[in-house]
Order: structure tokens, then sequence, then C-alpha cells
């Protein structure tokens, strides 16, 4: 019967959404009785009826409407609702029933909120109509709230008996056989009982957020109906193109909000919109960096620039095929490595996102909101995500303490930056200036590939080329000098955020004078006020490693490039005994 149904005809079939077309499957399996479908639950769920023409309805209802039909017994449950029923028959039947064989109990109890009142009646009542040949299924939403991820030991009473239920129902041969299907809902698996989602048992089915292809024919239907307003210029297509990772119910608020008041959607108005929905989504877990420069106004790094132009150059080439699936950038603190890889950004011109702290005290917090980010970026695509200070961010396999959480963490992340499938869709850029101790896993080929390194200037010529593109940075007026006089006059090495420093120093004279434009004079006393934070020690190892890693002479300082590798090592080692830093 349940094969009739959902497999009529190949048409049908067609028609379903991917996640649809697969829960059909398994389900007209028969392996299986319990599912967790998990992710874009909580939007609309487009079934196309007709060309061009779709419905709009709940996850519930989609799936007991489109997929099963509204025949035989569909029931819901979630903790604040209790049970109810997909039609008013199916309701009367289910008290009828409960109320003959249990006369004395109240009939409140048979749809209570309480799950162990739930659970137990409703089991009763798909025994009793198993022999009669009927399709049952129940629907339980807002599963996290029953079977929530934690230790067993810190379940209550009743998470206890949701667990101990749903898992023998699950291995239950009388409803496998007796065709019973319970779905849970969740947008996390990771918010669910690991007991439960590890479970060989479990059929597992992910609703994505919506692709370009959907997006664009949700646009059209909008516009057909007249609620869409586009600037000129624009047209369903490239709006679909720049709303990644944003679903129908958000696309539906953009077009109503503009509707009512009037407004026709324009590409900025889009843009900041998506920025305040996705960083929203996220619940602060992911950062949006706007950037307003490109390359030009890097200063120095030939090497590593060349290669970002060229990575550029087949993105906007559509070669997504030949791009690294990451990038390491090292070097000592000050040389720019965070400014680098914004300004790639912005060559590019797709978003780039910053993680934030993700990780909770709270035990099952932190594998849920990294599952949620991850899903926002596989929805963005294509997007750069930049992760600074990454050694320390990331952490490694090793970590104890956090009942392996770190390690769970680091394993999800690794696994998800080797995924092929998302090369030159999602880049990953590594900042450190310490990548020795970046674990191998995230640094090997295959996910943080290419390594690139940034030193400090070493040449008078870097020297005025990092002068002149700051002043360019900070909107300097500045009265027109020979610069190589001031630099020859105080030779330290200095790093750009030293420069940098000594410049927003130099204008502050200036505006103490009330002058608009800074001289020589602010420029050098600025200069000679400045001392350099003194940590010699750090920062020769910070370059040495930097060295260490780099994958191209060219990358290197002439003072290092003949350093044999054996001796690096020995310096490295040395320097981190001078520091007190453990191997």
């Amino acid at each position: 019967m349940a094969e009739q149904l959902i497999v009529k005809n190949l048409g049908f079939i067609k028609i379903l959404p991917s996640w649809a077309q697969e829960l059909s499957y398994k389900y007209c399996s028969k392996t299986a009785n319990l599912y967790l479908i998990h992710g874009n639950i909580r939007d609309f769920l487009p079934h196309k009826m007709n060309e061009g023409e779709f419905i709009f309805v709940r996850i519930q209802e989609y799936i007991a409407e489109v997929l099963f039909g509204n025949r035989d017994i569909i029931a819901f449950y979630d903790r604040s609702s209790g049970v109810s029923f997909c039609t008013k028959e199916m309701a009367r039947d289910y008290q009828k029933a409960m109320t003959a064989r249990f006369p004395d109990v109240d009939v409140a109890d048979f749809v209570s909120a309480d799950p162990e009142k739930s659970f137990f009646y409703l089991e009763k009542y798909f025994l009793m109509n198993i022999p009669e040949k009927r399709r049952i299924v129940l629907i339980i939403d807002y599963a996290e709230t029953m079977v929530p991820s934690s230790d067993i030991a810190r379940l209550s009473e009743e998470d206890r008996y949701c667990l101990v239920t749903l898992n023998r129902w699950s291995h239950d041969p009388i409803f496998t056989k007796g065709d019973v299907s319970v779905l849970l809902l969740t947008e996390n698996l990771a918010d669910l009982s690991p007991r439960l989602v590890g479970s060989p048992s479990t059929v597992k089915v992910g609703i994505p957020i919506p692709d370009q292809e959907v997006r664009q024919q949700f646009l059209e239907f909008l516009e057909k109906q007249g609620t869409l307003l586009l600037d000129r210029g624009l047209d369903c297509r490239r709006v679909a193109a720049v709303t990644s990772g944003l679903n129908l119910m958000n696309l539906n608020r953009l077009a109503s909000e503009s509707y009512q008041e009037d407004m026709p959607l324009s590409l900025e108005y889009i843009r900041q919109k998506k920025k305040e929905i996705i960083e929203n989504e996220a619940a602060g877990l992911l950062e949006f960096m706007e950037t307003n420069h490109d390359l030009s106004y890097v200063s120095g790094h030939d090497f590593v620039k060349k290669r970002f132009k060229n990575a550029a150059r087949a993105i906007k080439q559509g070669r997504l095929d030949v791009l690294p699936m990451g990038y390491l950038i090292a070097g000592p603190v000050g040389t720019g490595k965070s400014f680098m890889v914004s300004a790639f950004a912005g060559e590019i011109g797709i978003p780039m996102v910053k993680f934030r702290n993700f990780r909770s005290k709270w035990q099952g917090v932190t594998e849920s909101n990294l599952e949620k980010v991850l899903n926002i970026l596989k929805a963005m695509a294509p997007v750069a995500v930049m992760i600074d200070e990454a050694d320390a961010f990331l952490g490694d396999r090793d970590q104890e303490g956090d009942s392996g959480t770190s390690n769970r963490v680091f394993a999800q992340i690794a696994s998800f930056m080797g995924n092929t499938e998302y090369r030159g869709k999602i880049i990953w850029f590594l900042i450190t200036c310490r990548p020795d101790l970046i674990p191998i896993d995230l640094k090997r080929q295959g996910r943080a590939e290419e390594h690139l390194a940034l030193f400090y200037p070493e040449t008078e010529a870097e020297k005025i080329a990092l002068f002149d593109t700051l002043v360019r940075k900070l909107d300097l007026s500045i009265r027109k000098f020979p610069i190589t006089d001031v630099l020859r006059r105080f030779k330290y090495e200095f790093s750009g955020a030293d420069l940098e420093a000594v410049l927003i120093r130099a204008k502050f004279r200036a505006a103490m004078d009330e002058r608009s434009f800074v001289t020589r004079e602010d420029l050098e006393e600025a200069m000679a006020d400045f001392v350099p934070p003194a940590y010699p020690y750090e920062i020769e190892l910070q370059n040495l490693v930097a060295v260490l890693e780099c994958t191209s002479k060219e990358m290197v300082p002439k003072r290092f490039q003949n350093l044999d590798r054996t001796k690096l090592v020995r310096d490295i080692r040395e320097l981190k005994s001078l520091i007190g830093e453990r191997e």
C-alpha cells in the first residue's frame, strides 16, 4: 500500500525534493521505522503541483499530505501542544478506541503534553491497529526537548523515559513489520542524544537550505503573484544568485517588506539584509567581514599577492576545480595577515565570514552551534571563511578535560574542510603566527593545502612602499618630503602594524596643532618617541616557523633562504626552550 501511494509513477518522484525522495525510498525499503529529519525544517516547503506553481506548508503537513496522502493514522506530538491528528476523523477514532479500552482514564490524558502519558496510550493504540494492516505515522516536533544531547546520568526521569521508549520503538520488529513509522524533527542533529543519532536502526534525512534553482523558482512565483518588486536591471535569476544562504521564508520576508514599503529590491538592500539575516540565523556565531579594499592596498608580499590574483582569476573564470581547498597564512605578528585575506575577498567579490566563538560550557551546545554554522556555510557557497588565531581556535585531537567535546569538534571541522565537494565553493583561511601549533590533520593536502607566509619589510624600497600604502589606507594628508631620510635615521625593524601606529601618532600630533596635514616634524617626533614592543625571541620563533611552513623559496626573506633545514629545526627548539615552551 505504501509503495503504491508513494511511488505512483516516476513523475511523482521527480517532482519531490531530493530529501523527500530519500525519505520515500527509505520508507518503502521497510528496513527502519525511526527517522530523524533535520536541517531547514522551519522553512516553506515547496511542492510543485503544476508548472510554476507552489504550495507552502509546514513540514508536518508536507509529510502527512504529500508523502503519505493523509491516509490511515497520522499523529503529531510536541511538548507544547501534546497529541493531535492529521484529520478530525483520526482524532475521533483515537479517542473512541482509547475511551473504550481505558474507561476510567481522563480523556485529556490521551492527548497530554506529558510524554509519559501520551507515549503510553499512543503505543497501545498503535498495537491495536497493527493487525488491521493500517499504516501508522507519528511525527514528533522539537525532539531535542525530549531526548537532548546529554549524559544519561544528567537526564531527567522523563527524558530517560523518552529515550528508552524511542529506542525500543526503533528496534521493535512488531513496529517495523506492522508499518509504524516515527519521525523526529529537529534543526540540529547535535541537539539530540548521541545514542539515538548514532544508532544503526535510525535513518537520518537532512533538509538543505534551498539552492539557487529553487530560490529562482520561488522568486518567479512571487513575481507572477505581483508581490515582488525589483530594481531596474535586476531579474529573478540575478537575485537568486546573490541570495545564497537565505531560505524561502527569508526571501518572502524581503519581498513582503519591499512590497509594503513600495520600494523595489536593490543589490545594496539585498546585501545589507542578507548580512543581517545570516548573522541572526547564526546566532552571533558568524560575522560578516566588510571589505572595502582589494589587493592593490597591500604593500609588498608580491609572491602571495600573485598567488591570490591567480586564484581570483580562476574564480571569475569559473575554474573552481583548480583552487586549493584552503590556505594557511603564517608570519609574525603585525605583518597584515588578516588584512591580506580580507583584501583577497574584496578582489574576488564573494562574501567573507569570520568564525566567532561557538564553544559553550554546556554539554552538546558546542557541537550544535558548529553544526548550525557549517550548514549555513554550505548554503552560502561560494564563501570565504577566515579563522584568525587558528592555532588557539581550532584545538587538536588530543585535548582533554571537556568530556571529549574538543576532540569531536576538531574531527567535525577537519572532516568538513576535507570534503572536496566544496572545492572552490568554501575557501578556508587559517591565519596564525604559530603554524607549528596547528595539527598536521588541518594543514595537509586536501585541507589548508596552500601554505603562504608574510614577513616584515627588509629593503628600503619595501619600507617606502609600505609607508605609501598606509598613507593611502589611513587617508592621511601629508606634506611631501624624502621619507628615505626618516627611515635611514630610525633603522630598527618594524612591522606594518608598528608603522601604522607611528602614522596614527603623527596624525594625532597634527590634530593637536589644529592642522589637517602631517609634516616631517610630526613623523620624526612620533618615530623618535615610538618604542617597539620588546619580545625578540617570540618574533624570531614566529619568523622561523613561518619559514619552515613555506612551500616556495620565493616567499622566504633572503636572510633565511640559505638556512639548512636541520639547523632551522634546531634553532626553533632552542627558541622554544628560551621562552619556556614545551615541545
